[in-house]
């Protein structure tokens, strides 16, 4: 049995590598067409495939839209029945299909091209090319029956995939292939996903044909988050929920502010400080002139000014007690870099402040309890 999952992942990773070389040579065009079609898009990237091909379909829409290129699903049966609504001008669409001839998505040829919506697909037609070239003993055949009735159909393809068709015919394809899928040909850029073998025993069920097209689309997601300059902080905005969504909060969305803030006058006496400290309950308060932070008094300012002044320590004031310039952090940090500074400095919260040193808040290192950075 471990030998059969052996050669599953073997076969996989050499249709990965057969997709590299494809993508750093021979696809290299196409490939850098598909990424300016997308990147120029000003509406969304429609995403469709049927079956296996759509649930890859799905998650090429999900990645391109967490890495900041606006996708969404097309579910190729219900578009026929209403939801090609969804397409409109300035859109464009990303067809899987492995053969290049899944009738649902070929039904939805005639609209794509009314709309003038750019065409990209993702077929496997170099493969498919092998397996169709007609033998010698059936070369001149009518073909009948279900081959009559595919041959009806693709008659239904627009003018401008029949020339297609015709050039690439007439470009030297020799007897590996007669013409290009239906999908290839009507499309505005074609991306070869063809493989040498599935890794399914039987050769029919979608396994490297399926991973070949996954990776695909991820390399055109990455190239165009890439592309777009698209940043940590432009990740961690799109991704609110989750752990992920919590390992990059915002230092603004857990920081206390507002009446939960500390913050006493440097002219305040110290029964007044302890009282607001005891009172907020974050064991240390801000000390403000104005908005402008100036200081902090902590817990362990006091210990230290009581052992070293007793009792006296309550005729002083704020001013005289703080810690003059304290360590800070703006609103717009990860609440990772607000940890790292805190282990750094070995404290046990943060004044928050903006540009201009205006008090805005306070993180605390129990408020990062909840991003399970702690």
């Amino acid at each position: 049995m471990k030998n059969i999952g052996e050669n599953v992942v073997r076969i996989e990773a050499e249709a990965l590598r057969a997709l590299a070389d494809r993508i750093g040579g021979s696809m290299a065009t196409a490939f850098q067409q598909a990424v300016e079609l997308m990147f120029a898009c000003a509406g969304r990237v429609v995403v469709t495939g049927m079956g296996k091909s759509g649930l890859i379909a799905r998650k090429i829409a999900a990645t391109l839209s967490s890495t900041g290129t606006p996708a969404l699903y097309l579910h190729p049966v219900e578009a026929l029945h209403g939801d090609l609504g969804m397409v409109v001008r300035g859109d464009v669409v990303l067809a899987l299909s492995a053969s290049g001839e899944t009738e649902e998505i070929l039904a939805l040829l005639a609209t794509i091209k009314r709309l003038r919506v750019p065409l990209i697909a993702m077929t496997g037609d170099e493969m498919n090319r092998v397996a169709r070239a007609p033998s010698p003993a059936n070369a001149g055949s009518s073909g009948g029956g279900k081959g009559t009735t595919k041959a009806a159909a693709k008659q239904s393809v627009d003018k401008a995939a029949l020339r297609f068709q015709a050039k690439s015919k007439s470009a030297g394809e020799g007897a590996r292939s007669t013409r290009a899928s239906t999908l290839a040909a009507a499309a505005d850029v074609a991306l070869d996903c063809s493989i040498a073998e599935e890794a399914c025993s039987l050769g029919l069920a979608p396994t490297a044909s399926t991973t070949t097209m996954l990776a695909l689309g991820d390399a055109l997601a990455v190239t165009l988050s890439e592309k777009r300059g698209f940043k940590e902080e432009d990740f961690a905005n799109l991704h609110p929920g989750g752990k992920l969504g919590k390992r990059l909060a915002r230092v603004e969305s857990l920081m206390h502010s507002g009446d939960a803030l500390p913050r006493v006058a440097p002219k305040t006496k110290m029964p007044e400080v302890i009282y607001e400290m005891s009172r907020k309950k974050l064991g240390v308060t801000a000390v403000v002139e104005g908005l402008k932070l100036v200081g902090i008094i902590s817990d362990g300012d006091l210990r230290r000014l009581l052992e070293k002044r007793g009792k006296d320590v309550l005729d002083l004031t704020a001013g005289e007690a703080m810690t003059k310039n304290p360590r800070t952090i703006s609103a717009g940090e990860f609440a990772a870099t607000a940890l790292a500074l805190m282990e750094e400095k070995k404290i046990t919260s943060l004044m928050v402040v903006d540009s201009h040193e205006k008090l805005e808040g306070i993180v605390h290192l129990h408020d990062l309890w909840s991003t399970e950075l702690v």
